[in-house]
């Protein structure tokens, strides 16, 4: 008697992102268990990540520090551009060539983990343990905020919004929120300035402020456990407290993200929607990062260096910066799944210490390099290899064994590039491989095709490619993967289509 064929299908392979934390057995195919240096495309396929492609000429004036630790790009009023950047223990203007700034006679810095913000025309700069400073619109000499004998708060957190900056976190106070005088980013003083200790409104007894921010007119104000909602922030003097959120805060400054209508952060359970959060209090669905809450969390808790995040709507993604570890969490915004998370991938071995989206749209990263543009398609001269796999895969019928026949991939783009298919039975990870090469593809007549489709009555402009492997072994359940080296061009994978007899009972 013949033997009984299934087939699986996946039209779009990793459509929904990876999911580490539900039961493979039992998950959508279209969930991924790996989807390493990969995005989520404008069609919902798993695609290869751009280049981190270095700017800076010369990593010289770094020395041997990790790297450019805090990158801000500045736009005067008269249409100036300047990139501020931190690292080595020094402040740089430029990209290409960094330039040390000139700091006020006798300033010495101890470390790079600068919060940058523009305010009324000029930069502030405000970190822990240290004096804040400010460069008069774009300048590359910094002077001391200071105002009379009255200093800024020597604050880790500054926020410029409702018409004049907001601090918090100095050495031993991270219950006081200051302000400035309206307009006046030098003057904490005199004037409209002022502060509010939040010791006695903290929900849960006790707290910390980690970050500051603006949220629909809202200030909020994060703290380690718990977020303070306060209206009427134009003017402080007589702002009251609007909302409180126990058991949800933010434990990374530079996690925090606008993402238009909303705010992204991580906790300390994973990363939330502000909007959300508020809707739903501390309920657990709040998290949209929830599969692959675990995980992502491991790599946080284990994670030594400082926490980073840069928003990109031209790429409409948001990444997760984790340096130690070399690892970058994304997650794409374009929307949401039906349980409320985004589409997670990640990329590895990519030491990506912060990063700033400019006013023209480029997304600046920065590395022990310097300066890097997220463009192309090589790190820098270097090739770098996206990885998808699926979860096991039953093919409907657990109990039976399976024998994989043939596994084909339809891939997109990707001229000439090595690829290796991989399969594997019963959650084993000692991969049967097979290799191929991607077809070569020749330019079309004016650089087009023809109806804007891959190929063309000239030629082709992004191959389409149907790799098929001749699968061996067998098992109760199938993992399949293929991994791609990106050598200066895009990819992205359309199709898996795989077939198994199923055999005995188990």
């Amino acid at each position: 008697m013949a033997q009984q064929r299934q087939n699986i299908y996946i039209a779009a392979p990793g459509f929904k992102g990876l999911n580490t934390q539900d039961s493979p057995v039992t998950q959508d195919p279209a969930f991924a268990s790996v989807a390493e240096n990969a995005v989520i495309d404008k069609f919902g396929r798993i695609a290869a990540r751009k280049g981190i492609k270095k700017i800076t000429s010369s990593a010289t004036p770094l020395g041997s520090s990790s790297g450019i630790e805090a990158v801000f790009e500045f736009c005067a009023r008269d249409g100036t551009k300047t990139v501020f950047s931190a690292g080595n223990n020094k402040i740089f203007t430029g990209t290409s060539t960094l330039s040390e700034v000139t700091l006020p006679g006798g300033y010495s810095i101890t470390a790079n983990n600068w919060k940058i913000v523009s305010f009324n025309n000029d930069v502030y700069f405000f970190q822990s343990g240290h004096a804040a400073l400010m460069s008069v619109a774009g300048s590359t000499t910094l002077t001391a905020v200071v105002n009379g004998a009255h200093a800024a708060p020597a604050a880790n957190e500054v926020l410029a919004s409702f018409g004049r900056l907001w601090a918090a976190d100095v050495a031993n106070n991270s219950y006081t929120v200051y302000w400035s005088d309206l307009l006046d980013g030098d003057d904490w003083h005199g004037g409209s300035a002022g502060s509010l200790d939040i010791t006695t409104v903290w929900p849960t007894g006790y707290d910390e402020i980690v970050a500051l921010q603006e949220f629909n007119n809202f200030l909020v104000i994060f703290g380690k456990r718990s977020i303070l909602i306060y209206s009427g922030a134009s003017s402080p003097s007589s702002m009251t407290l609007s909302d409180t959120i126990t058991g949800i805060g933010c434990i990374a400054r530079d996690s925090i993200q606008a993402i238009g209508t909303d705010l992204i952060f991580l906790s300390d359970s994973g990363l939330r929607s502000l909007g959300r959060v508020i809707q739903e209090k501390s309920n657990p669905i709040g998290n949209v990062s929830k599969n692959v809450r675990d995980t992502l969390m491991a790599s946080v808790t284990s994670e030594t260096g400082i926490i980073k995040s840069v928003y990109s709507p031209e790429e409409s993604f948001y990444l997760l910066l984790l340096p130690t570890s070399s690892e970058v969490y994304v997650f794409d915004m374009r929307g949401t799944l039906e349980d409320g998370s985004y589409r997670a991938t990640t990329w590895k071995d990519v030491s990506l210490l912060c990063g700033t989206r400019t006013t023209e749209g480029l997304l600046y990263l920065g590395s022990s390099k310097g300066i890097n543009q997220y463009d192309g398609f090589l790190d820098d001269t270097a090739t770098y290899t996206i990885k998808y796999f699926t979860n096991p895969m039953s093919f409907g019928d657990p109990s039976k064994i399976k024998m994989l026949k043939e596994i084909s991939f339809t891939v997109i783009g990707g001229s000439e590039s090595q690829v290796v298919g991989n399969w594997a039975y019963d959650y084993r990870e000692d991969y049967s491989t097979q290799s191929f090469t991607i077809a070569k593809s020749e330019q079309a007549e004016y650089g087009i095709s023809e109806y804007n489709v891959a190929t063309s009555q000239y030629g082709v402009t992004n191959v389409i490619d149907i790799a098929r492997v001749k699968a061996t072994g067998s098992g109760k359940v199938a993992t399949i993967g293929i991994e791609a080296t990106i050598d200066g061009g895009s990819l992205s994978i359309q199709e898996l289509n795989t077939e198994a007899l199923l055999g005995r009972l188990i």
